[in-house]
């Protein structure tokens, strides 16, 4: 007789009182087939309703009565079974970033159900190249450019899937029927899921690397082949030629029959950036992005499961890419805040490669031209390996700079958006045919105040962050909730013009069209990209010459090659410098020196122009100078004085309330339970969020300060105790640790 067996299982409901395993009773028809991780139907409460769970350990012990432990009623139909690191990689989730432990399953599950196999279309040439060039040609001379960009890559690609055609290429239906008539090609459809890009042209020759990079691939294989599993930082400059370097490493990974893993931010997903990787790596590479269905996500899944691809490119979610023997993990951009997950668990990619690396025995190398601090500050503390390449390889120099001080524009008269120096400069990229892009960067914007005529801005006299306004006249600190009255004139110099800077894209666009008639214009921001691709077509566009100026927020200027930008204008720079964010001087110069580097990428010389209130501040002259180290020196002398990370690490408690007086009583319940810890914690608040109230839900947050993560980690543990004895009704509590952005 064969002993019963007993399965725990976390249910799918994403609530505390249930956020713990329930045992049930392994059926005979499922004994010995059932393992962690497999998705199952199990009768639960006291309707016993089948709902969905995930199976955490099987084993021949029952912790409660065996007459009473309910019975699992089947595997699921469309479950996604998971593997056995991947549930453990959920319990470090859900421990190090608090969370319920379905939350933490299903972030860890990059296809979230079964789906059937879709059919995929894709476009094939049937035409030779010597008449898709003629083609093209015609195309071009009648201004076809949809057309015209279509056949460009026909050129050197026989068969495109539909999907990118429409939406990375922009290139409507109508233009690929037009082409299908004129017997240049022709629609093919298949039923079993396809890769993303299909090609015939494979790199022949591996570019010569440098000795910088040769150094790097030599001591990153090395480590390996000895055993050493490191953690590794690449800071090169703009076109130093990391991208080489992480393919020369994935080379050497897929050899030793190891699967590598390659993030890179959703903005700089573009066709031409993941084409580099298919000509090198052919059809064992895929995507995993948010484009992709749950039908083409889970196939994507199965053919890393089943050996079909070995490396996957992606944003943060395709970190949980089911490989089954990773062995490598590169993060490029790793500065980008779009690897931390805004919601829980708030896991930060960086921190979570480290913790799969860890359970598969990889390696982890990140990449970037601005480093975040922590990130930076690990490799000077020796926990990270620090590799540099000083050299552009790519061609093109970095921009000469003018930064404008708009407080002396203001004296001289000049009230327009437009520094002189800019619609000079504006004026010649016109003449001589070139482009320009200019940006204004409103992420984090609150309305700060500030003075324009000598620059001063109205700061929290206790935290060192700009005061913001609200709409009752009131000027808040969103760290420690001091407040004050808006002064009628500026404090330091008397002069009545003391306001927020309100200008957006939109007046930006009309302001130039005035300046200049017959501008030829395209804007970037929230309102023009609210549609699938819209991104890529906007872009796609630009680079075929289609428009004379960008205009965008912070978007347009990340990771982005046009060899025809010669001008680069920073409209307002204090927006992004004057939030109240700790973070903001680091923001700020990683994006304006990110902005330097799309002028000048060609042939032609290329320049920016900084417009600040504040041209003196070290964030504006270090990014002026593309000096990161000499940045870096002086925000961290900063960050150690006023406890921020990477110097000490930093807990965000946020409360969200139906009812006002609620959710700051909670708020000041929990601050005074983590006060009473035995761990010696600095915090700050609670106080009501910079927003405080969205769709009718008010938002209370405060601060937990410590040098060391895991009494942090404690102190959270604290506070989800004390949230169960409290039992909050209309409330909910989220943890955020070292967090990217202020509540």
């Amino acid at each position: 007789m064969t002993r019963e067996q007993y399965a725990d299982v976390i249910v799918d409901i994403s609530h505390e009182k249930v956020d713990r395993p329930f045992q049930y009773r392994v059926p005979e028809s499922l004994a010995g087939s059932l393992e962690a991780g497999m998705c199952v139907m199990v009768p639960f409460g006291s309707g016993n309703k089948l709902i969905k769970g995930y199976v955490m350990e099987v084993s021949s012990r029952c912790k409660f009565d065996p007459e009473k432990t309910k019975e699992i009623a089947k595997v699921a139909d469309d479950g996604v079974a998971a593997q056995d690191k991947t549930m453990v990689l959920a319990g470090w989730l859900r421990r190090n970033y608090g969370s319920t432990m379905i939350q933490a399953v299903k972030t860890v599950l990059p296809a979230k159900k079964a789906v059937g196999r879709l059919e995929h279309k894709s476009l094939q040439r049937i035409m030779g190249k010597e008449e898709i060039l003629s083609l093209l040609g015609e195309c071009t001379r009648k201004k076809q450019r949809a057309k015209a960009r279509l056949l460009q890559e026909l050129v050197s690609q026989e068969e495109i899937p539909f999907e990118w055609i429409t939406g990375k290429l922009g290139v409507s239906s109508s233009a690929v029927k037009s082409l299908e008539r004129e017997g240049a090609v022709r629609v093919v459809s298949r039923r079993r899921f396809r890769n993303p890009v299909k090609f015939t042209e494979r790199d022949s020759m591996l570019p010569v690397l440098s000795f910088a990079q040769q150094k790097i691939v030599d001591s990153v294989i090395a480590d390996f082949d000895q055993g050493r599993r490191g953690a590794y930082l690449i800071h090169g400059i703009t076109g130093s030629g990391k991208t080489e370097v992480y393919m020369r490493l994935i080379g050497e990974t897929l050899k030793r029959g190891r699967q590598a893993i390659v993030l890179i931010p959703e903005i700089a997903l573009t066709y031409q950036t993941l084409l580099r990787f298919f000509r090198r790596f052919g059809d064992r590479v895929s995507v995993m992005n948010s484009t992709l269905s749950q039908g083409e996500k889970y196939d994507q899944c199965a053919r890393a499961r089943n050996g079909e691809v070995d490396v996957v490119i992606g944003p943060r979610s395709a970190l949980f890419t089911p490989f089954p023997n990773i062995g490598l993990i590169v993060i490029d951009e790793e500065h980008e805040s779009s690897y931390k997950s805004e919601s829980m668990p708030k896991y930060h990619a960086r921190e979570t490669a480290m913790e799969v690396a860890r359970l598969h025995g990889a390696s982890v190398v990140m990449g970037s031209a601005t480093p975040s601090l922590e990130t930076y500050f690990r490799a000077r503390a020796g926990e990270y390996t620090l590799f540099t390449l000083k050299e552009r390889l790519t061609g093109g120099m970095l921009p000469q700079v003018h930064i404008v001080d708009l407080r002396e524009e203001l004296r001289a008269g000049n009230r327009s958006i437009f520094s002189r120096k800019l619609q000079e400069l504006l004026e010649e990229r016109l003449k001589k045919g070139e482009q320009s892009m200019l940006f204004l960067n409103r992420r984090g914007y609150s309305g700060f105040i500030s003075c324009r005529a000598c620059g001063h801005v109205m700061k929290c006299p206790h935290c060192d962050v700009s005061l913001a306004e609200h709409r009752n006249g009131m000027l808040m600190c969103h760290y420690c909730g001091f407040q004050t009255a808006k002064p009628p004139v500026c404090p330091r110099c008397g002069s009545k013009y003391i306001m927020g800077f309100r200008a957006g894209t939109q007046q930006i666009e009309e302001k130039l069209k005035e300046m200049f008639p017959g501008v030829r214009t395209l804007r970037m921001d929230a309102d023009t990209t609210r549609t699938k691709d819209s991104h890529e077509r906007i872009l796609s566009a630009f680079a075929a010459g289609e428009a004379d100026v960008l205009i965008g927020t912070q978007m347009i200027v990340k990771g982005h090659d046009f060899p025809n930008v010669t001008l680069v204008g920073a409209i307002a720079a204090d927006l992004s410098l004057c939030t109240g964010d700790f973070r903001a001087g680091e923001r700020t110069f990683q994006l304006l020196t990110q902005a330097a580097g799309r002028a000048g990428r060609g042939s032609l010389p290329g320049q920016m122009v900084i417009q600040t209130y504040q041209p003196d501040h070290y964030a504006i002259v270090r990014a002026a100078r593309q000096d990161y180290e000499g940045f870096y020196e002086e925000e961290i002398l900063y960050r150690e004085m006023l406890g921020y990370p990477p110097a000490a690490h930093m807990l965000a408690v946020q409360i969200y309330a139906k009812e006002e007086d609620k959710g700051m009583r909670l708020a000041e319940l929990l601050a005074q339970s983590a006060k009473k810890t035995p761990v010696n914690l600095q915090i700050i608040g609670p106080a009501a969020a910079s927003i405080g109230r969205i769709n009718d839900i008010f938002r209370f947050v405060f601060y937990v300060k410590q040098q060391n993560y895991d009494k942090l980690i404690q102190t959270k543990d604290v506070l989800e105790k004390e949230i169960k004895r409290l039992q909050p009704k209309g409330e909910t509590v989220q943890f955020d640790f070292d967090p990217l952005n202020v509540l």
